[in-house]
Protein backbone atom coordinates (compact mmCIF):
# COMPACT_ATOMS: atom_id res chain seq x y z
CA UNK A 1 0.00 0.00 0.00
CA UNK A 2 1.84 3.40 -0.90
CA UNK A 3 0.60 6.57 0.53
CA UNK A 4 1.43 10.03 -0.65
CA UNK A 5 2.05 13.28 1.34
CA UNK A 6 3.76 16.29 0.95
CA UNK A 7 5.71 15.96 4.68
CA UNK A 8 6.25 12.62 6.37
CA UNK A 9 6.33 13.51 10.14
CA UNK A 10 7.64 10.24 12.09
CA UNK A 11 7.18 11.19 15.88
CA UNK A 12 4.67 13.01 17.76
CA UNK A 13 6.64 15.48 20.81
CA UNK A 14 6.73 18.66 20.63
CA UNK A 15 8.85 18.88 17.91
CA UNK A 16 6.96 16.91 15.69
CA UNK A 17 3.68 18.13 15.96
CA UNK A 18 5.48 22.12 15.87
CA UNK A 19 6.59 21.29 12.35
CA UNK A 20 3.19 19.53 11.43
CA UNK A 21 1.27 22.56 12.24
CA UNK A 22 3.93 24.77 10.45
CA UNK A 23 4.85 22.74 7.52
CA UNK A 24 0.26 22.13 6.81
CA UNK A 25 0.80 26.04 5.58
CA UNK A 26 2.86 25.05 2.59
CA UNK A 27 1.28 21.13 1.59
CA UNK A 28 -0.14 18.22 2.86
CA UNK A 29 1.52 16.71 5.91
CA UNK A 30 1.02 12.72 7.67
CA UNK A 31 2.07 12.44 11.13
CA UNK A 32 2.73 8.84 11.95
CA UNK A 33 3.67 7.64 16.02
CA UNK A 34 4.44 4.25 17.06
CA UNK A 35 1.84 4.91 19.74
CA UNK A 36 -0.93 7.08 20.89
CA UNK A 37 -0.52 10.50 20.01
CA UNK A 38 0.59 12.15 23.37
CA UNK A 39 3.02 9.28 23.86
CA UNK A 40 6.08 11.47 23.65
CA UNK A 41 9.13 12.40 25.90
CA UNK A 42 7.54 16.18 25.92
CA UNK A 43 4.96 14.94 27.92
CA UNK A 44 7.04 14.03 30.68
CA UNK A 45 9.18 17.12 30.24
CA UNK A 46 8.42 18.72 34.22
CA UNK A 47 10.46 21.23 34.69
CA UNK A 48 9.54 24.35 31.56
CA UNK A 49 11.13 25.94 28.51
CA UNK A 50 14.13 28.34 28.54
CA UNK A 51 14.16 32.18 27.75
CA UNK A 52 15.24 35.45 28.44
CA UNK A 53 11.83 37.38 29.13
CA UNK A 54 12.75 40.26 31.35
CA UNK A 55 15.61 42.38 32.83
CA UNK A 56 18.31 41.87 34.47
CA UNK A 57 18.54 38.45 32.23
CA UNK A 58 19.88 39.15 28.68
CA UNK A 59 20.64 36.95 25.45
CA UNK A 60 24.67 37.18 26.50
CA UNK A 61 23.71 35.43 29.67
CA UNK A 62 22.14 32.88 28.54
CA UNK A 63 24.23 31.71 25.92
CA UNK A 64 26.90 32.07 28.14
CA UNK A 65 25.46 29.48 30.46
CA UNK A 66 24.53 27.23 27.47
CA UNK A 67 28.11 27.04 26.50
CA UNK A 68 29.26 26.82 30.11
CA UNK A 69 26.87 23.61 30.28
CA UNK A 70 28.02 22.61 26.58
CA UNK A 71 31.62 22.39 27.98
CA UNK A 72 33.00 24.02 24.45
CA UNK A 73 31.78 21.25 22.12
CA UNK A 74 28.54 23.70 21.06
CA UNK A 75 28.04 25.46 17.87
CA UNK A 76 28.20 28.88 19.69
CA UNK A 77 26.61 30.25 16.02
CA UNK A 78 23.52 27.70 16.77
CA UNK A 79 23.40 28.93 20.37
CA UNK A 80 23.21 32.25 19.19
CA UNK A 81 20.37 31.51 17.07
CA UNK A 82 18.06 29.49 19.64
CA UNK A 83 18.47 31.79 22.01
CA UNK A 84 17.63 34.76 20.11
CA UNK A 85 14.80 33.34 18.89
CA UNK A 86 13.23 31.99 21.70
CA UNK A 87 11.57 35.55 22.93
CA UNK A 88 9.39 34.77 19.80
CA UNK A 89 8.86 30.82 19.60
CA UNK A 90 7.63 31.50 23.31
CA UNK A 91 5.14 33.86 21.71
CA UNK A 92 3.50 31.36 19.63
CA UNK A 93 3.62 28.68 21.79
CA UNK A 94 1.58 30.80 23.79
CA UNK A 95 -0.71 31.94 20.58
CA UNK A 96 -1.44 28.45 20.33
CA UNK A 97 -2.66 28.06 23.94
CA UNK A 98 -0.13 27.41 25.89
CA UNK A 99 -0.52 28.44 29.31
CA UNK A 100 2.45 29.22 31.53
CA UNK A 101 1.98 30.19 34.88
CA UNK A 102 2.05 34.12 36.05
CA UNK A 103 2.19 36.03 38.98
CA UNK A 104 0.25 38.56 40.40
CA UNK A 105 1.31 41.36 38.54
CA UNK A 106 0.87 39.32 35.12
CA UNK A 107 4.14 39.03 34.90
CA UNK A 108 5.67 34.95 33.91
CA UNK A 109 6.73 33.61 37.13
CA UNK A 110 10.34 31.90 36.44
CA UNK A 111 11.80 29.29 37.60
CA UNK A 112 15.64 28.71 38.18
CA UNK A 113 17.52 25.51 37.39
CA UNK A 114 21.05 24.06 37.47
CA UNK A 115 23.39 26.02 35.38
CA UNK A 116 21.00 28.87 34.94
CA UNK A 117 22.20 32.59 35.93
CA UNK A 118 19.05 33.75 36.14
CA UNK A 119 15.33 32.92 36.76
CA UNK A 120 14.57 32.01 33.28
CA UNK A 121 12.48 29.04 33.27
CA UNK A 122 8.66 29.67 31.76
CA UNK A 123 6.52 26.50 33.31
CA UNK A 124 3.09 25.28 34.33
CA UNK A 125 3.74 24.01 37.83
CA UNK A 126 5.29 20.92 37.37
CA UNK A 127 3.74 19.34 34.13
CA UNK A 128 5.04 21.85 31.55
CA UNK A 129 5.51 19.44 28.87
CA UNK A 130 1.77 17.70 29.31
CA UNK A 131 0.29 21.16 28.72
CA UNK A 132 2.81 22.26 25.46
CA UNK A 133 1.61 18.57 24.33
CA UNK A 134 -2.18 18.53 24.95
CA UNK A 135 -2.22 22.21 23.04
CA UNK A 136 -0.39 21.81 20.46
CA UNK A 137 -2.06 18.12 20.11
CA UNK A 138 -5.46 20.01 19.65
CA UNK A 139 -4.40 22.03 17.16
CA UNK A 140 -2.96 18.92 15.35
CA UNK A 141 -6.04 17.28 15.04
CA UNK A 142 -8.11 20.17 13.97
CA UNK A 143 -6.23 21.24 10.97
CA UNK A 144 -7.53 20.22 7.77
CA UNK A 145 -4.90 19.58 6.05
CA UNK A 146 -2.83 17.59 8.87
CA UNK A 147 -3.51 13.54 8.76
CA UNK A 148 -2.72 11.22 11.99
CA UNK A 149 -1.61 7.63 11.50
CA UNK A 150 -1.08 6.23 14.99
CA UNK A 151 0.33 3.01 16.10
CA UNK A 152 2.55 3.42 13.05
CA UNK A 153 5.49 2.30 13.73
CA UNK A 154 8.26 3.29 11.26
CA UNK A 155 10.93 0.34 9.98
CA UNK A 156 13.28 2.46 8.25
CA UNK A 157 13.77 4.77 6.00
CA UNK A 158 13.82 4.73 2.18
CA UNK A 159 16.26 5.68 -0.28
CA UNK A 160 18.34 4.63 -3.54
CA UNK A 161 19.33 1.52 -1.35
CA UNK A 162 15.53 0.91 -1.68
CA UNK A 163 16.17 0.92 -6.02
CA UNK A 164 18.77 -1.59 -5.65
CA UNK A 165 21.59 0.76 -6.10
CA UNK A 166 25.28 -0.43 -4.36
CA UNK A 167 25.94 2.11 -1.14
CA UNK A 168 29.40 3.18 -3.24
CA UNK A 169 27.01 4.97 -5.74
CA UNK A 170 24.94 6.72 -3.89
CA UNK A 171 26.76 7.81 -0.63
CA UNK A 172 28.07 10.96 -1.50
CA UNK A 173 24.23 11.93 -2.58
CA UNK A 174 21.74 9.93 -0.56
CA UNK A 175 18.10 10.99 -1.17
CA UNK A 176 15.19 10.34 1.44
CA UNK A 177 12.14 9.14 -0.57
CA UNK A 178 9.79 8.72 2.85
CA UNK A 179 9.71 5.65 4.76
CA UNK A 180 7.98 1.83 5.45
CA UNK A 181 6.17 1.91 8.51
CA UNK A 182 4.06 -0.64 10.32
CA UNK A 183 -0.04 -0.68 11.11
CA UNK A 184 0.71 -2.10 14.61
CA UNK A 185 -3.06 -3.09 14.64
CA UNK A 186 -2.86 -4.71 11.61
CA UNK A 187 0.11 -5.63 10.85
CA UNK A 188 0.25 -4.10 7.40
CA UNK A 189 3.13 -2.13 6.15
CA UNK A 190 2.83 0.80 4.44
CA UNK A 191 4.86 2.76 1.65
CA UNK A 192 5.03 6.01 2.40
CA UNK A 193 6.32 8.26 -0.28
CA UNK A 194 6.98 12.09 1.18
CA UNK A 195 8.42 15.31 -1.19
CA UNK A 196 10.03 15.99 2.87
CA UNK A 197 10.59 13.98 5.61
CA UNK A 198 11.02 15.05 9.36
CA UNK A 199 12.35 12.99 11.75
CA UNK A 200 11.03 13.42 15.87
CA UNK A 201 11.36 10.14 17.04
CA UNK A 202 12.58 11.33 20.30
CA UNK A 203 14.96 9.58 22.62
CA UNK A 204 17.29 6.12 23.44
CA UNK A 205 16.24 6.01 27.44
CA UNK A 206 15.04 2.30 27.74
CA UNK A 207 18.88 1.29 26.34
CA UNK A 208 19.50 1.65 30.38
CA UNK A 209 17.57 -0.01 33.15
CA UNK A 210 16.64 2.93 34.96
CA UNK A 211 14.72 5.78 32.44
CA UNK A 212 12.87 8.52 33.07
CA UNK A 213 11.63 8.34 29.25
CA UNK A 214 8.70 6.20 28.18
CA UNK A 215 9.15 2.51 26.57
CA UNK A 216 8.77 4.19 23.34
CA UNK A 217 11.98 5.73 23.74
CA UNK A 218 14.40 2.73 21.93
CA UNK A 219 16.39 5.33 19.64
CA UNK A 220 14.21 4.55 16.48
CA UNK A 221 14.99 7.36 14.61
CA UNK A 222 18.71 7.15 15.23
CA UNK A 223 18.73 3.90 14.15
CA UNK A 224 16.93 4.33 11.22
CA UNK A 225 19.00 7.13 9.89
CA UNK A 226 21.99 5.20 10.98
CA UNK A 227 21.22 2.54 8.34
CA UNK A 228 20.68 5.16 5.78
CA UNK A 229 23.90 6.51 6.15
CA UNK A 230 23.13 9.84 7.62
CA UNK A 231 25.90 11.14 9.93
CA UNK A 232 25.66 10.64 13.62
CA UNK A 233 27.30 12.59 16.42
CA UNK A 234 27.97 13.08 19.94
CA UNK A 235 26.29 9.63 20.88
CA UNK A 236 28.67 9.68 23.66
CA UNK A 237 27.19 12.74 25.81
CA UNK A 238 24.07 10.77 27.30
CA UNK A 239 22.55 12.96 30.61
CA UNK A 240 21.23 11.45 33.49
CA UNK A 241 19.05 13.25 35.21
CA UNK A 242 20.41 13.20 39.07
CA UNK A 243 16.57 13.06 40.62
CA UNK A 244 14.83 10.38 39.52
CA UNK A 245 12.04 9.12 42.50
CA UNK A 246 13.73 5.86 44.11
CA UNK A 247 10.96 3.46 43.57
CA UNK A 248 12.48 0.13 42.32
CA UNK A 249 10.23 -2.20 39.68
CA UNK A 250 8.59 1.43 38.27
CA UNK A 251 9.34 2.24 34.67
CA UNK A 252 9.80 4.65 33.97
CA UNK A 253 10.76 6.45 36.46
CA UNK A 254 9.29 9.10 37.81
CA UNK A 255 10.83 12.36 37.24
CA UNK A 256 11.87 14.74 40.17
CA UNK A 257 11.91 17.92 38.05
CA UNK A 258 15.22 20.24 38.74
CA UNK A 259 12.92 23.43 39.62
CA UNK A 260 12.47 22.06 43.38
CA UNK A 261 16.13 21.98 43.59
CA UNK A 262 15.86 25.99 41.94
CA UNK A 263 13.08 26.54 44.92
CA UNK A 264 15.59 25.06 46.95
CA UNK A 265 15.40 21.67 47.87
CA UNK A 266 18.76 20.42 49.14
CA UNK A 267 20.48 16.96 48.49
CA UNK A 268 21.74 14.73 50.90
CA UNK A 269 23.50 11.41 51.63
CA UNK A 270 22.68 8.80 53.35
CA UNK A 271 24.04 10.13 56.64
CA UNK A 272 22.00 12.65 55.95
CA UNK A 273 24.69 15.78 55.34
CA UNK A 274 24.67 18.04 52.19
CA UNK A 275 27.43 16.95 50.06
CA UNK A 276 26.93 19.17 46.72
CA UNK A 277 29.15 22.37 48.19
CA UNK A 278 32.42 20.30 48.20
CA UNK A 279 31.68 19.40 44.37
CA UNK A 280 31.16 22.60 42.73
CA UNK A 281 30.58 26.13 43.52
CA UNK A 282 26.81 26.10 42.62
CA UNK A 283 26.19 23.83 45.07
CA UNK A 284 22.69 21.88 44.06
CA UNK A 285 22.46 23.98 41.11
CA UNK A 286 25.16 22.91 39.41
CA UNK A 287 25.32 21.40 35.98
CA UNK A 288 23.43 17.93 35.29
CA UNK A 289 26.27 16.19 34.44
CA UNK A 290 28.12 17.64 37.95
CA UNK A 291 24.85 16.03 40.09
CA UNK A 292 24.39 13.53 38.45
CA UNK A 293 27.96 11.88 38.85
CA UNK A 294 28.31 13.63 42.91
CA UNK A 295 25.22 11.56 43.91
CA UNK A 296 27.01 8.25 41.58
CA UNK A 297 30.00 8.90 44.05
CA UNK A 298 28.27 9.40 47.33
CA UNK A 299 26.06 6.12 46.65
CA UNK A 300 29.13 4.06 45.51
CA UNK A 301 31.14 5.90 48.95
CA UNK A 302 28.58 4.84 51.07
CA UNK A 303 27.14 1.73 49.92
CA UNK A 304 23.35 2.35 49.17
CA UNK A 305 21.11 2.91 46.18
CA UNK A 306 20.08 6.42 46.60
CA UNK A 307 21.25 9.78 48.21
CA UNK A 308 17.76 11.92 49.19
CA UNK A 309 16.28 15.24 48.21
CA UNK A 310 15.21 17.36 51.20
CA UNK A 311 12.11 19.92 50.75
CA UNK A 312 11.20 19.95 54.56
CA UNK A 313 11.87 23.52 54.63
CA UNK A 314 9.85 24.91 52.09
CA UNK A 315 6.38 25.62 53.08
CA UNK A 316 4.03 22.99 52.48
CA UNK A 317 1.39 25.13 50.69
CA UNK A 318 3.84 26.57 48.37
CA UNK A 319 4.89 22.91 47.71
CA UNK A 320 1.54 21.66 46.95
CA UNK A 321 0.92 24.62 44.70
CA UNK A 322 4.03 24.87 42.96
CA UNK A 323 4.85 21.20 42.56
CA UNK A 324 1.07 19.56 42.78
CA UNK A 325 2.31 16.13 40.78
CA UNK A 326 5.51 15.50 42.86
CA UNK A 327 4.08 16.31 45.95
CA UNK A 328 0.81 13.89 44.70
CA UNK A 329 2.88 11.41 43.44
CA UNK A 330 5.58 10.85 46.96
CA UNK A 331 2.43 10.90 48.99
CA UNK A 332 0.93 7.66 47.28
CA UNK A 333 3.98 5.96 48.09
CA UNK A 334 3.35 7.14 51.96
CA UNK A 335 5.85 9.67 51.25
CA UNK A 336 4.90 13.76 52.49
CA UNK A 337 7.88 15.89 51.04
CA UNK A 338 6.60 18.76 53.40
CA UNK A 339 8.04 16.22 56.30
CA UNK A 340 10.03 13.54 54.85
CA UNK A 341 12.96 13.61 52.79
CA UNK A 342 12.67 11.93 49.10
CA UNK A 343 14.80 9.36 47.75
CA UNK A 344 16.54 9.73 44.31
CA UNK A 345 18.69 8.00 41.98
CA UNK A 346 20.26 9.49 38.93
CA UNK A 347 18.32 7.91 35.36
CA UNK A 348 19.14 7.88 32.27
CA UNK A 349 16.90 10.88 30.69
CA UNK A 350 18.07 12.61 27.44
CA UNK A 351 20.47 11.95 24.12
CA UNK A 352 22.74 14.98 23.46
CA UNK A 353 23.73 13.03 20.11
CA UNK A 354 22.24 12.40 17.31
CA UNK A 355 21.78 12.61 13.06
CA UNK A 356 23.80 15.52 12.85
CA UNK A 357 21.64 18.77 11.06
CA UNK A 358 22.80 22.17 9.86
CA UNK A 359 20.85 25.21 11.48
CA UNK A 360 17.62 24.74 9.36
CA UNK A 361 17.57 21.09 10.62
CA UNK A 362 18.43 19.64 7.29
CA UNK A 363 20.32 16.25 7.81
CA UNK A 364 22.95 14.48 5.49
CA UNK A 365 20.57 13.14 3.70
CA UNK A 366 18.82 15.20 0.93
CA UNK A 367 14.65 16.01 1.55
CA UNK A 368 15.48 14.49 5.48
CA UNK A 369 15.04 17.20 8.02
CA UNK A 370 15.71 16.19 11.92
CA UNK A 371 14.54 17.77 14.83
CA UNK A 372 13.84 17.49 18.76
CA UNK A 373 16.05 14.80 20.77
CA UNK A 374 16.87 12.60 17.80
CA UNK A 375 18.71 15.94 16.04
CA UNK A 376 22.26 16.63 17.13
CA UNK A 377 21.71 20.46 16.22
CA UNK A 378 25.07 21.46 18.25
CA UNK A 379 22.80 23.43 20.68
CA UNK A 380 23.97 21.47 23.92
CA UNK A 381 27.70 20.17 23.21
CA UNK A 382 28.37 18.00 25.77
CA UNK A 383 25.80 18.94 28.08
CA UNK A 384 22.42 20.22 27.90
CA UNK A 385 21.20 23.17 29.80
CA UNK A 386 18.29 22.83 31.89
CA UNK A 387 15.11 23.39 30.07
CA UNK A 388 16.74 24.46 26.51
CA UNK A 389 15.61 20.42 24.85
CA UNK A 390 12.15 21.98 24.34
CA UNK A 391 13.28 25.66 22.99
CA UNK A 392 15.73 23.63 20.73
CA UNK A 393 12.45 22.16 19.61
CA UNK A 394 9.94 24.64 18.63
CA UNK A 395 12.98 26.87 16.97
CA UNK A 396 14.27 24.04 14.49
CA UNK A 397 10.75 22.80 13.79
CA UNK A 398 10.26 26.60 12.72
CA UNK A 399 13.61 26.57 10.31
CA UNK A 400 12.68 23.25 8.73
CA UNK A 401 9.18 24.49 7.97
CA UNK A 402 10.85 27.73 6.17
CA UNK A 403 13.77 25.88 4.58
CA UNK A 404 11.69 22.89 2.97
CA UNK A 405 8.86 25.24 2.22
CA UNK A 406 10.15 26.72 -1.14
CA UNK A 407 12.12 22.76 -2.64
CA UNK A 408 8.38 20.89 -2.18
CA UNK A 409 7.54 22.73 -5.62
CA UNK A 410 10.26 20.83 -7.21
CA UNK A 411 10.88 17.49 -5.81
CA UNK A 412 8.60 14.50 -7.22
CA UNK A 413 7.87 11.16 -5.82
CA UNK A 414 9.85 8.35 -6.33
CA UNK A 415 6.77 5.80 -7.54
CA UNK A 416 9.64 3.40 -8.38
CA UNK A 417 9.70 2.06 -4.95
CA UNK A 418 9.41 -1.62 -4.50
CA UNK A 419 6.76 -2.70 -1.72
CA UNK A 420 8.19 -4.39 2.06
CA UNK A 421 9.43 -7.73 1.00
CA UNK A 422 8.97 -10.03 3.60
CA UNK A 423 8.71 -13.41 1.83
CA UNK A 424 10.49 -16.63 3.39
CA UNK A 425 10.00 -15.23 6.94
CA UNK A 426 7.52 -16.84 9.72
CA UNK A 427 5.63 -15.68 12.84
CA UNK A 428 8.30 -15.30 16.34
CA UNK A 429 6.94 -17.79 18.48
CA UNK A 430 9.60 -17.17 20.93
CA UNK A 431 9.09 -13.91 22.11
CA UNK A 432 11.01 -14.40 25.21
CA UNK A 433 14.26 -14.39 23.15
CA UNK A 434 13.36 -10.83 22.80
CA UNK A 435 13.16 -9.93 26.18
CA UNK A 436 15.60 -11.41 27.74
CA UNK A 437 17.80 -9.83 24.70
CA UNK A 438 16.59 -6.23 25.82
CA UNK A 439 17.07 -6.86 29.69
CA UNK A 440 20.84 -7.94 28.81
CA UNK A 441 21.45 -4.78 26.51
CA UNK A 442 19.89 -2.55 29.58
CA UNK A 443 22.38 -4.25 31.99
CA UNK A 444 25.34 -3.66 29.25
CA UNK A 445 24.71 -0.38 29.01
CA UNK A 446 23.94 0.51 32.38
CA UNK A 447 27.05 -1.28 33.98
CA UNK A 448 29.13 -0.14 31.28
CA UNK A 449 28.70 2.66 29.25
CA UNK A 450 26.55 4.81 32.57
CA UNK A 451 27.53 7.81 34.53
CA UNK A 452 31.20 6.66 35.14
CA UNK A 453 33.09 5.10 32.39
CA UNK A 454 36.63 3.17 31.37
CA UNK A 455 38.28 1.49 29.04
CA UNK A 456 37.97 -2.18 29.94
CA UNK A 457 33.97 -1.46 30.50
CA UNK A 458 33.89 0.23 27.17
CA UNK A 459 35.57 -2.33 25.02
CA UNK A 460 33.89 -5.01 26.93
CA UNK A 461 30.34 -3.71 26.16
CA UNK A 462 31.23 -3.47 22.89
CA UNK A 463 31.97 -7.20 22.60
CA UNK A 464 28.48 -8.24 23.99
CA UNK A 465 26.49 -5.63 21.86
CA UNK A 466 28.52 -7.44 19.30
CA UNK A 467 27.06 -10.74 20.12
CA UNK A 468 23.91 -9.81 20.97
CA UNK A 469 23.66 -7.97 17.03
CA UNK A 470 24.42 -11.44 15.39
CA UNK A 471 21.74 -12.91 17.62
CA UNK A 472 18.94 -10.31 16.87
CA UNK A 473 19.92 -9.85 13.22
CA UNK A 474 19.27 -13.85 12.28
CA UNK A 475 15.97 -13.80 14.35
CA UNK A 476 14.95 -10.60 12.33
CA UNK A 477 16.21 -11.72 9.61
CA UNK A 478 14.15 -15.02 9.53
CA UNK A 479 11.00 -12.97 10.91
CA UNK A 480 7.89 -11.43 10.45
CA UNK A 481 7.96 -7.99 11.00
CA UNK A 482 7.44 -7.25 14.84
CA UNK A 483 7.56 -3.87 16.68
CA UNK A 484 9.51 -5.32 19.44
CA UNK A 485 12.27 -6.79 17.66
CA UNK A 486 12.73 -3.99 15.76
CA UNK A 487 12.72 -1.42 18.65
CA UNK A 488 15.36 -4.29 19.88
CA UNK A 489 17.64 -4.25 16.89
CA UNK A 490 17.56 -0.28 16.53
CA UNK A 491 18.74 -0.16 20.43
CA UNK A 492 21.58 -2.26 20.10
CA UNK A 493 22.18 -0.19 17.09
CA UNK A 494 22.06 3.15 19.37
CA UNK A 495 24.36 1.19 22.44
CA UNK A 496 26.63 0.28 19.86
CA UNK A 497 27.23 4.19 18.48
CA UNK A 498 27.33 5.14 22.00
CA UNK A 499 30.27 2.67 23.01
CA UNK A 500 32.44 3.06 19.75
CA UNK A 501 31.85 6.94 20.23
CA UNK A 502 32.56 6.64 23.98
CA UNK A 503 35.87 4.86 23.49
CA UNK A 504 36.71 7.21 20.17
CA UNK A 505 36.65 10.51 22.59
CA UNK A 506 40.49 10.44 24.98
CA UNK A 507 38.77 13.09 27.49
CA UNK A 508 36.90 13.52 29.83
CA UNK A 509 34.06 16.26 28.79
CA UNK A 510 30.52 17.09 30.16
CA UNK A 511 28.56 14.07 30.54
CA UNK A 512 31.26 11.75 28.77
CA UNK A 513 33.58 11.01 31.97
CA UNK A 514 36.24 7.77 31.53
CA UNK A 515 38.59 7.43 34.32
CA UNK A 516 41.22 6.32 32.04
CA UNK A 517 41.00 10.38 30.67
CA UNK A 518 39.86 12.32 33.68
CA UNK A 519 41.42 15.65 31.66
CA UNK A 520 39.93 17.78 28.96
CA UNK A 521 41.22 18.20 25.76
CA UNK A 522 41.68 21.46 25.10
CA UNK A 523 40.34 21.85 21.31
CA UNK A 524 36.83 22.70 20.74
CA UNK A 525 35.04 20.86 18.12
CA UNK A 526 32.06 19.82 16.93
CA UNK A 527 32.58 16.31 16.07
CA UNK A 528 31.33 14.31 13.16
Amino acid sequence: MKIKTDYLVIGSGIAGLMFALKAASYGKVTIITKAALDESNTKFAQGGIASVMYPPDYFEKHIEDTLRAGDGLNDEEVVRMVVTQAPERIKELIELGVEFDKKDNGQFELGREGGHSFHRILHHKDNTGQEIELKLIDRVRNHPDIEILENHFALDLITQHHLGYPVSYCQDNIVCFGAYAQDVKTGQIKTFLSKITYLATGGIGNIYQTTTNPSIATGDGIAMAYRAKAKITHMEFVQFHPTALYNPGERPAFLITEALRGFGAKLRNSKGELFMESYHPLGDLAPRDIVARAIDNEMKKHGVDFVFLDATHIPKAELKSHFPHIYEKCLSLGIDISKDMIPVVPAAHYSCGGVKVDHTGKTSIENLYAGGEVAATGLHGANRLASNSLLEAVVFAHNSALASKDLIKDINYQTEIPDWDDEGTRLLEEMVLISQEFKELQQIMTNYVGIVRSNLRLHRALKRLEILYHETEEIYERSTINQRICELRNAINVGYLITKMALRRKESRGLHYNVDYPYKLKENRFLS
